[in-house]
């Protein structure tokens, strides 16, 4: 007994020496006034303190961020929003879709004229190895406009447009210029190949519309309804009277597009706006109702038979060539409507053939490119500070937009059958090349963007490097 008191006694001592200890080590509590608490006061704080801290740590958790309800669903949608957001979606965008439509137009192209090749007593694949180098040619077009600064854009304008002015006058002149369906608006190359000058009329007056609204803008000029129309309108006015000089009515619709979506950028007033397109529409009624050819495709607008004479035919097989598609098409290559039923299969009316042989799906997957160019192309001018990024940028959205528009309106009968190729997509190296050439005007503006920039920075892997070897702390000399 004496043996285990003692014992006892001396846990009891070691237990008072830790608390002093412990004590003496713990920082004094201090009063409202700066004097220490009495010991009994000051172990009640402490000990209240330390019986608080488990509900800290429980706000702390409840202050977390809680995971969304609805579950894995609103979780994807958070998560495909934010990818939405980031820097580089617009430029992702516009890369990927125009490859996706150029890759995919060759495809089409090739199984839409091969039996008009054949019938021209032309190897099957003529259209296509023409369409396959224009496709290589605006490849290089569009990634030398990809890396092209804002500045030397801008000082392009001026020449293309002179050079554009100089080729159409040319396609006037007879025995240079060319009639081709009863349009006269090509020029003659040699061999197999021909230009048609009115396409880079287009790439011509959104470069040069969007630096003179741009210069005029910086000077403060845009508010006086005389600098915004002058010389924009007349320089446009003249473009689309040569075009009308060679009756191609329908790349003047795209040219009349391009002007008003310039307009409309600047910030024209609705009066102005409206004066504006009464006069076009007033002008391009009475082209409509002095020509017959015209009359006739305006009168085929949703049209089921081919009518007295077969004057809806090429419309009325277009119907039939999408009716007969089906959700998923008879097959790539199995149309029946190129065999001779449906005249320009492989330019104006390759998206029929597209409906024909992949169905629903491929006219949707079509439809769905061609609405992501669109809405990141209206993104890139949206976000920009720069005046001129934004016209151009709006400009050549409007182009590619309009005339995709006009062309799958024409197919499903819903508009008049206007003539112009689906952009990107519709055989023809004239219509390609200065298309590519937009759609690099687009990737370059994508990659001026400030946030785009830094986000392209830090995946060189130069940058990368550097970046990771900040993060890496450095060791002692003996650590392994």
């Amino acid at each position: 007994m004496p043996a285990e008191e003692s014992s006892a006694a001396r846990r009891r001592d070691r237990s008072r020496a830790t608390t002093a200890v412990s004590r003496a080590l713990q920082p004094p509590l201090l009063a409202a006034g700066g004097a220490p608490l009495p010991d009994g006061l000051a172990l009640r704080v402490r000990s209240a303190a330390g019986s608080r801290r488990p509900s800290t740590a429980r706000s702390r958790t409840a202050g977390s961020p809680r995971t969304p309800r609805g579950g894995g669903v609103r979780r994807l949608y958070e998560q495909a929003r934010r990818a939405w957001d980031r820097p580089l979606t617009a430029y992702y965008l516009i890369l990927g879709a125009g490859l996706l439509i150029t890759v995919l137009g060759l495809v089409m192209v090739y199984s839409a004229s091969m039996i008009k090749a054949l019938e021209l007593d032309k190897p099957g694949t003529y259209f296509f190895r023409k369409q396959f180098l224009a496709a290589v040619i605006g490849a290089g077009l569009m990634a030398i406009a990809a890396r092209m600064p804002a500045k030397l854009h801008r000082a392009l304008s001026y020449p293309l447009l002179l050079g554009a002015v100089f080729l159409m006058v040319l396609v006037q002149v007879p025995g240079i210029g060319m009639s081709v369906n009863g349009n006269r608006n090509w020029l003659y190359l040699g061999g197999p190949f021909q230009l048609q000058p009115s396409e880079f009329g287009k790439l011509a007056l959104v470069l040069w519309g969007a630096d003179l609204l741009a210069r005029k803008q910086d000077k403060r000029l845009l508010a006086q309804w005389k600098h915004m129309l002058v010389p924009l309108v007349p320089v446009a006015f003249m473009l689309l009277g040569l075009i009308m000089l060679g009756g191609d009515m329908g790349t003047a619709i795209i040219l009349t597009a391009i002007l008003f979506g310039l307009l409309w950028l600047a910030g024209a007033p609705t009066r102005l706006f409206a004066g504006v397109l009464a006069t076009a529409g007033l002008i391009g009624f009475v082209l409509i109702k002095t020509s017959p050819n015209r009359m006739a495709r305006l009168d085929c607008m949703g049209a089921s038979e081919p009518g007295p004479g077969g004057s809806c035919w090429q419309a009325v097989h277009g119907i039939y060539a999408l009716a007969s598609g089906g959700w998923f098409g008879s097959g790539l290559g199995a149309s029946v409507e190129k065999w001779g039923q449906l005249p320009e299969p492989h330019t104006d009316f390759i998206f029929a053939i597209t409906g024909e042989e992949l169905g629903l799906a491929g006219t949707l997957s079509v439809l769905a490119l061609f609405a992501a160019l669109g809405y990141a192309g209206i993104r890139v001018a949206g976000r920009t500070e720069d005046p001129f990024v934004r016209y151009a940028a709006g400009g050549v959205t409007t182009w590619i937009t309009a005339q995709a528009v006009i062309n799958i309106g024409a197919v499903l009968g819903l508009l008049p059958i206007a003539g112009v190729p689906l952009p990107l997509f519709s055989y023809g190296g004239s219509a390609l090349l200065p298309t590519m050439f937009a759609v690099g005007l687009l990737i370059a503006f994508a990659r001026e963007d400030p946030a785009a920039r830094a986000a392209l920075a830090m995946r060189r892997p130069g940058v990368r490097w550097k970046t990771m070897r900040r993060r890496i702390k450095k060791r002692p000399s003996g650590e392994r």
